[in-house]
């Protein structure tokens, strides 16, 4: 005998419900919000002093922390792995994974390593274990990853994320969303302020080593830098650069990792018939009080490196002034054309030439410190310098195709598979 009709509608409403039931609970243990900590075992790392020259090359770009593991960023994840001088990435050290939210920036100091989330969370880790420090609100980025296939501008310059040091010693995680700013102390996690703040009409520019933050605003008449105070948030002043027109770019140097702890700024204006200045603007050293004119920062594409600009003419010609006076300090016309500026940090100014050395200088006197060929393997040198990171004695640059095209894929963009290279001084 058959199973009643009315008994078999039934059986199969239940078996429906039950499949159903399953498939709900499969949906949600896939796309629930979800946290992953995969914490440090081992012993802990140790100090290391690599030997000068390249490293290694990466498919994704290290931030060196501590001087003892190199952390590293994609879309949900954020990881480390040891030892700094490894050829090779290696199996994470530590490992840290949220979801959906992705990861839209990174910070680091001392031995925490703080990410932004999408959905508005700072997450601190502990660098030596990969433990969850604190969780903080924060407001929300305006884009989720936006670091392509590297991870560069999410560990290296990552948007309205800054850190910074208060005047009696502490250090601030800054967060700059669209319409709210915010100081979170590195340490505890604890919220120092938080302000609201008119949408869409602020550019973020980066903290100074003064201890204020600097963003461009647009929101009332003609555009101003706006600092606040990072201890507090408050408004300190509003300054417009002599013979400024309707419109204004700022752009930061002098500066840590994260456009963070800069020492002065550069300002671009409008030339005749609205074109760009040829000199790329006016270079202004920052301090407590009104930014001070410094012509040796005036052209266009002029790094200070501690208290001297250098920068590269088209044929190749190196030259350090003084930043205050814009007095010359040094020449060098030995790199050869198509010699660039790649990057800065103290005591020390990163060129790269044409025939892709990489030549570190001592930017008070021009004294060479170290060259070597910037390529590892067979790798060649027909390539373009990309985004880069230089902090702590350590280098990191991209490589791209050539022509550069932003616009195109990771595979286009990108010179090769491994297009990160990390070099020690």
């Amino acid at each position: 005998m058959g199973i009643p009709k009315g008994r078999r509608r039934i059986v199969v409403t239940v078996a429906a419900l039950l499949v159903a039931g399953l498939a709900a609970v499969t949906v949600y243990r896939v796309l629930a919000p979800a946290e992953v900590v995969t914490e440090a075992r081992g012993v802990r790392p140790g100090t290391v002093v690599p030997e000068t020259g390249p490293i290694g090359r990466f498919s994704t770009a290290p931030l060196v922390v501590d001087g003892r593991l190199r952390v590293y960023a994609t879309t949900r994840q954020l990881w480390a792995d040891v030892p700094v001088d490894d050829r090779q990435r290696n199996t994470p050290y530590w490992s840290y994974r949220r979801w959906p939210a992705q990861l839209s920036g990174v910070v680091a100091g001392g031995t925490t390593v703080v990410g932004r989330w999408s959905d508005g969370q700072l997450v601190a880790l502990d660098a030596e274990t990969g433990r969850v420090a604190w969780r903080a609100d924060a407001p929300p980025a305006r884009a989720g990853y936006t670091g392509r296939r590297t991870g560069a501008a999410t560990v290296w310059a990552p948007e309205g994320l800054h850190t910074a040091t208060t005047p009696d010693g502490r250090t601030v995680v800054v967060v700059v969303g669209p319409d709210r700013i915010q100081g979170t102390d590195l340490t505890t996690g604890r919220r120092l302020w938080r302000v609201d703040v008119a949408a869409d009409c602020r550019t973020d520019v980066g903290t100074t080593a003064a201890g204020r933050l600097a963003t461009l605003d647009r929101c009332a008449g003609g555009p101003a830098v706006e600092f606040r105070d990072v201890t507090t948030g408050a408004v300190t002043q509003r300054w417009t650069p002599p013979g400024a027109g309707s419109e204004l770019s700022v752009t930061p140097t002098g500066c840590a990792t994260a456009h963070s702890s800069c020492t002065a700024l550069q300002v671009a204006e409008p030339g005749a018939a609205g074109t760009a200045r040829a000199d790329g603007g006016r270079g202004w050293l920052l301090g407590t009080g009104d930014p001070v004119a410094a012509p040796g920062l005036d052209r266009a594409g002029t790094v200070l490196a501690g208290e001297t600009g250098v920068g590269v003419s088209a044929e190749g010609v190196v030259t350090g002034r003084s930043a205050l006076t814009g007095d010359e300090l040094w020449r060098r016309a030995d790199l050869g054309p198509g010699t660039r500026v790649v990057a800065a940090q103290p005591g020390r100014v990163h060129l790269l030439t044409g025939e892709k050395d990489l030549v570190t200088l001592d930017p008070a006197s021009g004294a060479e410190r170290s060259r070597f060929r910037f390529t590892v393997g067979r790798d060649g040198t027909g390539w373009t310098p990309g985004l880069s990171w230089a902090a702590d004695g350590y280098l990191a640059l991209e490589r791209l195709r050539t022509p550069v095209d932003g616009s195109a894929g990771d595979q286009r963009y990108y010179a090769m598979a491994e297009p990160v290279v990390l070099a020690a001084f």
